[in-house]
């Protein structure tokens, strides 16, 4: 009988890894936990895995698709070069932002987008055996946004994010509950707290949690007018405080850095800042970067 169950377990594995293909960007459609928004979950599982993967969840734009995430961005390729797997959650609300206004999507274990892309982790990280020391969340624009509350509802998941153009966790939060809501206030860069209160609201996110929290790099253009620059210095706090960091007082500044026009402002180990001067709402992945930041490189 033992045999028989140990036969059955190798198989159903095996069948449900042989709907991914290695080297392709597939969709996941066997069942993977809990998806209370059916949100899409797209997979890169490269020729050259890892015999204990890292993960990286790259989360799309509004508008974008997980398809067009993965053709986007170096993700992909540099999973060949690192043998990572990469997680491409896909929106399910007309126009594609992500919801990262209603108090579910703001809850750990709360019914909202970020449960279901949370899930998509802890399947893919049982399914491939992958190294938990080595799970990562980036995202671009509303992405951005939602990378931030990944960081903040799931701590636990995640050892590093890199937010590119986004707002702090919480930014966008409607009072009324509407999911996937537009908050004009928070784009225009209306929304000013200081770092406590930034951090308050990112940890009330996880009521009870005391453990590690993933490191956060953040990139914004100065131009920026979707999500205006304001929302980097408000980000910023944001982690700052999370991380017991002086908002005002940070360690080092380097001008030029990574490229030419971006500074780079460093409070701690944990906190790094990049603000692209004369770059507006789209900044450049910068995936040699974030291999660095990511511990791959």
């Amino acid at each position: 009988m033992r045999l028989f169950f140990f036969l059955f377990a190798l198989l159903s594995s095996t069948l449900t890894s042989a709907a991914i293909t290695r080297g392709q960007f597939s969709q996941v459609t066997d069942s993977w936990g809990s998806n209370p928004t059916n949100t899409g979950f797209y997979i890169y599982v490269p020729r050259n895995l890892a015999s204990k993967p890292g993960i990286i969840v790259a989360i799309h734009y509004c508008t974008g698709t997980a398809q067009a995430y993965y053709q986007g961005t170096p993700y992909a390729q540099l999973a060949e070069q690192y043998g990572f797997i990469v997680i491409y959650p896909s929106s399910p609300y007309s126009g594609t932002c992500w919801d990262v206004s209603s108090h579910a999507a703001l809850t750990h274990n709360g019914g909202g987008d970020s449960n279901s892309i949370a899930n998509m982790v802890t399947w893919t990280t049982s399914q491939y055996n992958a190294d938990t020391s080595k799970i990562f969340v980036t995202g671009s624009s509303s992405g951005a946004m939602m990378t931030n509350v990944m960081a903040a509802t799931y701590p636990e998941l995640f050892k590093a994010a890199i937010v590119y153009s986004g707002v702090s966790a919480g930014c966008f939060y409607s009072a009324a509950g509407q999911v996937d809501a537009w908050n004009s206030s928070c784009a225009q860069g209306q929304v000013e707290a200081s770092p406590q209160a930034w951090a308050s609201i990112a940890e009330n996110m996880y009521p009870g949690y005391s453990g590690a929290r993933p490191k956060m790099q953040i990139y914004h253009g100065s131009i920026d007018t979707t999500l205006y620059p304001e929302n980097y210095n408000e980000t910023c706090k944001q982690w700052a405080g999370v991380f017991g960091y002086n908002y005002g007082a940070p360690q080092q500044v380097e001008q030029n850095n990574p490229q030419s026009q971006y500074t780079t402002t460093i409070w701690g180990p944990n906190l790094h800042g990049i603000y692209a001067t004369g770059v507006g709402h789209t900044v450049p992945v910068n995936g040699a970067r974030d291999m660095q930041w990511f511990g791959f490189a």
